[in-house]
Formats: C-alpha cells, structure tokens, sequence
C-alpha cells in the first residue's frame, strides 16, 4: 500500500511543486498539504498519517517551528515519523531534532526534494521508526564531533568514518557496499570496529544506522543508546 503522507511548508509555490513531485511516486498518497505547524497537527490528528515532510522554518518566527512541530507530533502521534526539510547545513538543528531519541525522525536538505526516490525512501525509513539522516547533515555532525580533542572519532580510521557516515544516512549494509565499493563482509567488520571504538556495549540495541554518530556526539562526549531499530 502507499504511505500516507502529510506535507506542510509556508511557501505557496514550494507546497505545489514539492506535491506535484511527491504525487509522481506509485507509493506515496499526500493526503493533505498545510503551510503552518497549527494546520499540521490539525492535520496528523485528523488523517493520522503514516510519514510527514515539513519545512524546518515556518511561520511565525521561521526558525526552527519544524523542528518543535516534528517532536510534538512524535510525542502525540508515536505511530508517525516525521521528515524535516532544511535549506542548509545546520548540524546544531539536526541535533536539536534528534537529541531526545532518533526513532521515527529524519533531516533531509531541501535540494534532496527533486531527488524523489530520496525522499520517498526516508520517508518510508521514519514510518517504520528508523531515522533518516541527509549525508551532508552527517558530514556536519561528524566534523562537530571531530572538533573535540576528546572525541571519539579521532580513533577511527578514513574508512571507518566513511563507513559510519554513510551508516548514519539510514544505508543498510549492503547498500553501503556498494557505495563505497566494498564487500558486505568488509563493512561489517568495519562496523564492529566502530562500534568498539566508540564505546558502544555489544549488549545494548542501538539504532546502527543514526544512533551511533549521535550518542558519542552528546553533551560531554559520552557515548550511549538511544533506540532499538535496524541490525548492523
């Protein structure tokens, strides 16, 4: 079946083109269009979408309403994943978006909307209560990280790193592979490396695919879970 999908963004002429775009894709059905976060929540309790795409500013401060939006329909709406379109890079965002949990959240830049497969497959990602991370996003988590004398990152080799970067995008392995051209098996012992360098207990769940760039890149550094969805 399709996923249900609730659009929101401000700007008349984006909220037409981006649904003209979304309505091409044989597996989204746009059950509403909204320009403000009222009309989304209004929206979401009504049609109690699979996935939402909304603007990351919008009215009245155009700041980071999508943002505040996203985490209020995540708390009253649990069975909804919730994808944020931003116009640039802005790691502290993504980190306020994802700070309190990852599951069901995504950060896509605004440029990936004409990449429709792009959008459909982070939007399918959150509905399932996966995250979804644009690679540019990361790549500004990653440096933030590296900044710190402390980090963590610091030990990881090149290929580590490109590794999580592109586990952090919501890649499954195999896809990884492929990108980096890489057999399966490579990335998975690429991944246990990771894994162990930044601290992160084999026992705990984590969400391999968003989660591990997060939790070291906390306050103070310390690495820890923060959901259970996907397997490395």
């Amino acid at each position: 079946m399709p996923l249900r999908v609730v659009f929101a963004d401000d700007n008349y002429l984006v909220r037409q083109g981006t649904a003209a775009l979304l309505a091409t894709s044989p597996d989204i059905d746009l059950v509403d269009v909204v320009g403000d976060p009222p009309s989304l929540l209004a929206a979401v309790g009504t049609h109690q979408p699979d996935s939402v795409l909304t603007d990351i500013r919008m009215p009245p401060t155009f700041t980071t309403e999508g943002i505040d939006v996203a985490k209020q329909i995540r708390v009253r709406h649990p069975g909804t994943g919730v994808v944020v379109l931003s116009q640039y890079v802005e790691a502290d965002y993504a980190f306020d978006l994802l700070e309190d949990g990852v599951s069901g959240l995504g950060y896509l830049l605004k440029e990936r909307v004409s990449e429709i497969e792009e959008v459909v497959r982070a939007l399918h990602e959150v509905s399932r209560g996966g995250s979804a991370l644009d690679p540019k996003v990361v790549e500004g988590l990653l440096q933030r990280g590296s900044a710190r004398t402390s980090s963590p990152l610091l030990g990881l080799t090149d290929r580590e790193t490109e590794v999580l970067q592109a586990m952090a995008t919501g890649l499954s392995n195999a896809a990884i592979a492929a990108r980096l051209f890489m057999s399966e098996r490579a990335v998975e012992k690429h991944i246990t490396s990771v894994f162990q360098k930044l601290g992160l207990s084999e026992e705990v769940q984590v969400n391999r695919r968003v989660s591990a760039v997060l939790a070291f890149l906390e306050a103070g550094g310390a690495p820890g879970a923060r959901g259970d969805q996907g397997q490395a």
